[in-house]
């Protein structure tokens, strides 16, 4: 595929995963009604039917990353931790298929079944959080296995990981990566994936954290984790909500 019609189709899957076109309505409790193009822009919005609420500039970030990890040889598979209808991943395995990468794998690792209720005994900072309560957010494997197939992306190089990341992700036989897109909401979500994935993130593949600028719970986690490890790289802002690194 000539890198014009590569560029084509990605164009055009961001603008279908955000329903840019068919333009659905919104279900988020605090903007609720018509769909809005500034709200659908920046991820504002819960979209009735759109594959994603991230939003088209943090689709776009995705697209950036997942072809710069390609262009620049960066070895290891793409994974994204929570997941909702799938579309990040969906993405993402648009952008192997765009360039014809037949030996990458996506990891797709939900509960598949909405949040699960913080656990503010062992971690405070998720305290009061009530994501979980919003049944919205549920999506069960079959509907984002579903969802891949409308786009003939369900296939072998897609590996799904259900269930919640404390019994997941830890022994997940995977890896390396190139790529990771986190997106758990709680501190405890967010601390584990990043405490079982990122050393297997290899030295220049990209890591990105949705709600890092958003919920404080999740800048937390972040911010404990890098300490710790003395991360130092510099973080890049996507938008009100997501940031980005590249691992040195």
């Amino acid at each position: 595929m000539s890198t014009a019609a590569r560029d084509l189709y990605l164009d055009l899957l961001v603008k279908i995963l955000a329903n840019t076109i068919y333009e659905d309505p919104s279900i988020n409790p605090s903007n609720a009604g018509p769909y809005q193009a500034e709200l659908r822009s920046v991820g504002l919005d819960w979209p009735a039917l759109a594959h994603t609420m991230v939003g088209v500039r943090r689709l776009e970030n995705v697209r950036e990353l997942a072809q710069r990890a390609l262009d620049d040889g960066v070895p290891g598979d793409f994974i994204e931790t929570g997941v909702w209808r799938g579309g990040c991943c969906i993405l993402m395995r648009g952008v192997l298929a765009a360039n014809m990468v037949k030996e990458r794998k996506v990891y797709a690792a939900d509960s598949f079944a909405g949040l699960p209720p913080p656990n503010p005994e062992a971690y405070p900072q998720d305290a009061g959080w009530i994501f979980h309560q919003h049944k919205e957010l549920a999506v069960s494997l079959d509907e984002v296995k579903h969802n891949f197939s409308r786009y003939g992306l369900l296939d072998d190089q897609v590996k799904f990981v259900k269930g919640v990341f404390r019994d997941t992700l830890p022994s997940l036989d995977a890896g390396p990566f190139s790529l990771m897109r986190l997106d758990g909401d709680w501190y405890e979500s967010t601390y584990i994936a990043l405490d079982a994935l990122y050393p297997k993130l290899s030295p220049g593949g990209f890591i990105i954290l949705d709600d890092v600028n958003f919920l404080p719970s999740c800048w937390q986690a972040v911010m404990d984790y890098r300490s710790r490890m003395e991360i130092t790289a510099t973080m890049h802002q996507v938008d009100w909500n997501s940031s980005w690194w590249r691992k040195e």
